[in-house]
């Protein structure tokens, strides 16, 4: 990735005209996915059509005027992005439950998670549902959008890019050799804290799980080893994905703001993994009714399904519930 995909990615990039630019990165974000997902390739190249057409579809029949049709393309879009999901992160999970309940024991496959796949699918949702509200201007082009769904530089690990924040860069941004130089220096300290600091705290958190037995010390130990060894990791992938984001020209947003200093549970919410809260509360918590009603229940619901976005394990609900309860306290 170092040493032959982002420099030509990037010499290509430069080299082309303007109109070119979304070209470059839609492809180079194909061949990157691919890569690590040739199977999947075809899920998201659903993904990318079957939610332009909806989009086109939606801003059509507002501009006729029939509110029927619009809001039938908008759920049916919003179902199968979210059976899709579902499907491919949680179908295991549901088996063994079911497996667990009934009497008899249902043969079935596990299925591999497609890389990216929670990321991917909530930034198509974000576009819909903005595109819907009229929010935002309908994208007409397959190759901007296909651009917004693949971006490589966060595909990954996030931040979870809501289309509105990103709808003119489509358009047009400028590069710099300054916003360059920070970008390569963000990506730089991101890769610091995934290579030198994360992974050689992980592999003490690593050994120490393993033991038979342990000493208090040892014990805690290990749970700052984990604290921390989770914290760079992702820290790191921010870091990098905001670097490499502003090196073709894009400002994504900060995901990670020192979230270890925070003094209460709901200020930790606010300064880890921002982009997530940020869409949970834009497009669950406010249209359930935010603080105006049923505010406890709102926040239950939020937590329940941040949990479950983040594991298909009762272990991630019970976290995500856990975690609730402490933000209502």
């Amino acid at each position: 990735f170092i040493f032959i995909f982002l420099p030509l990615t990037l010499v290509l990039y430069f080299l082309v005209p303007r109109a070119g630019k979304n070209v470059v990165l839609l492809i180079s974000s194909l061949i990157f996915y691919a890569w690590g997902e040739p199977i999947y390739i075809v899920l998201m190249m659903f993904s990318i059509v079957y939610n332009y057409i909806s989009g086109v579809e939606i801003d059509y029949y507002r501009n006729k005027g029939n509110r029927g049709k619009m809001r039938f393309v908008f759920w049916m879009a919003v179902a199968v992005n979210l059976a899709v999901l579902m499907f491919f992160k949680y179908y295991g999970f549901l088996m063994e439950n079911l497996n667990v309940i009934l009497p008899v024991d249902i043969p079935y496959k596990e299925l591999s998670l497609p890389v990216g796949i929670s990321f991917y699918t909530f930034q198509t949702l974000s576009y819909i549902i903005d595109v819907y509200k009229d929010n935002v201007s309908v994208q007409r082009n397959l190759i901007s959008f296909g651009t917004y769904i693949t971006m490589f530089p966060q595909l990954i690990a996030g931040p979870i890019v809501q289309y509105a924040d990103v709808e003119r860069q489509l358009r047009e941004r400028k590069e710099s050799l300054t916003k360059f130089g920070y970008g390569a220096w963000f990506f730089v300290m991101g890769l610091a804290k995934k290579v030198l600091l994360a992974n050689t705290i992980g592999s003490i958190y690593e050994n120490i799980a393993v033991m038979d037995g342990m000493s208090v010390v040892t014990a805690w130990l290990g749970c700052l080893a984990y604290t921390f060894q989770i914290y760079f990791d992702f820290s790191g992938y921010s870091d990098m994905a905001v670097g490499l984001g502003k090196m073709f020209g894009f400002e994504f947003m900060q995901n990670f703001n020192y979230p270890y200093i925070s003094r209460s549970a709901t200020e930790f919410w606010r300064r880890w993994h921002i982009s997530l809260g940020s869409f949970f509360r834009d497009y669950v918590y406010i249209p359930m009714g935010g603080n105006r009603r049923h505010q406890f229940w709102n926040l239950l619901v939020v937590w329940f399904l941040t949990g479950l976005w983040h594991g298909a394990s009762w272990n991630f609900v019970l976290w995500g519930m856990y975690f609730g309860m402490l933000v209502i306290l």
